[in-house]
């Protein structure tokens, strides 16, 4: 019974979190890079990455607050999160491409660079077991220098950007279900409209994806308790998608309005930040406020060093896929990548049940 409740509750906060974060907390991002009068590769890089990565930065804070034997949880949601977000996000988006859409190379090539590089630094981290404060630093450091090179990227190789208005206009006119519109009128009343006080809907809905994402890592832990499964697989995969349903459902739409462009930057970018922030931050906040005594913590590399692994192997299937495309993306790709994510489930179940 126990598994049923922690079950439904871990479902129910993949659902609050897809709705706040859609409704609330990444329009009230978008009109605060329009106030600040950013472009889109700035908003997508800083504002958006925040935005759609919120669940995996809560999810990893929280994680590492409960005990730091969560911290390998809290690696593996990112980890997870990070395959996720290549193989599937981008497979799903072209799959509802209605034709073949080429990609502007330049950005791709600039945050595959980056995250190939967080990937490398993640393997370096985790292979000997134990993180240190320089490391989460080091790793913070990284995405300031991240931030840096997208302001500069379209300016060093000479191609345009449109701006923020014209590129993150991805609402949609879809009729919601009749839970979405109960829950929706709950919300309405408990966060203000982002349209009439933008600043408020921020910190409003911060505060609830906070208290959802607590949530589900206690669930999710009480789960990986009673099946007798590793925090890491469980992070690795169960919390790994459910963190990154707004990323997912913000790449359909863009997809579905020919914006191929920004499904790919939305899925790349958002890893970029997962890695330098989601982790790095959580760890430097573990040995600045949570055991200022400590000299390293930790982690359980068993299953995240092949996780990490296989963050190499979708970097290369991506770009060389791209490339046998002429950076254009299709059904066929988003089918390819697809059925990759199938076989990484694949393999981790066998790896629980052999």
């Amino acid at each position: 019974m126990d598994l049923v409740i922690h079950f439904i509750i871990l479902l129910a906060t993949f659902y609050v979190l897809a709705i706040i974060c859609d409704k609330y907390f990444v329009k009230s991002l978008e009109i605060i890079a329009e106030k600040l009068k950013m472009n889109s590769e700035m908003a997508g890089a800083t504002l958006m990455a925040v935005g759609s990565s919120a669940p995996e930065l809560f999810t990893s804070l929280f994680a590492v607050f409960q005990s730091s034997e969560s911290l390998s949880l809290g690696a593996g949601t990112i980890v997870g999160s990070a395959l996720f977000n290549i193989l599937v996000i981008i497979g799903v988006s072209a799959l509802y491409m209605t034709n073949k859409q080429k990609l502007a190379w330049q950005p791709v090539i600039r945050d595959m660079v980056f995250y190939s590089f967080a990937i490398g630094l993640l393997l370096f981290f985790f292979w000997d077991g134990k993180i240190f404060l320089w490391e989460g630093v080091t790793l913070v450091s990284i995405y300031a220098i991240y931030v840096f090179v997208v302001k500069n990227w379209a300016k060093w190789l000479k191609y345009e950007v449109p701006e923020f208005d014209e590129e993150f206009d991805v609402d949609e006119d879809k009729e919601d279900g009749f839970v979405t519109k109960v829950f929706c009128k709950i919300t309405d009343i408990i966060i203000p409209d982002p349209e009439k006080n933008y600043f408020l809907s921020f910190v409003v809905s911060i505060v609830l994806i906070a208290v959802s994402s607590y949530f589900m890592v206690e669930s999710a832990v009480e789960v990986a308790h009673i099946l007798n499964i590793p925090g890491a697989i469980i992070g690795l995969t169960v919390l790994a998608l459910g963190t990154s349903v707004p990323d997912l459902i913000s790449s359909i739409i863009v997809a579905k309005k020919g914006k191929a462009d920004m499904a790919v930057s939305n899925a790349v970018g958002s890893n970029v930040f997962d890695i330098f922030i989601g982790l790095g931050l959580v760890y430097v906040v573990y040995f600045l406020i949570i055991d200022k005594d400590a000299t390293f913590v930790p982690i359980d590399t068993n299953n995240l060093i092949s996780g990490v692994l296989l963050l190499f192997g979708t970097v290369i299937a991506l770009v060389m896929l791209l490339m046998m495309q002429k950076w254009k993306l299709g059904r066929y790709s988003g089918f390819f990548l697809i059925s990759l994510y199938v076989l990484y489930l694949g393999y981790n179940l066998y790896n629980i049940y052999a």
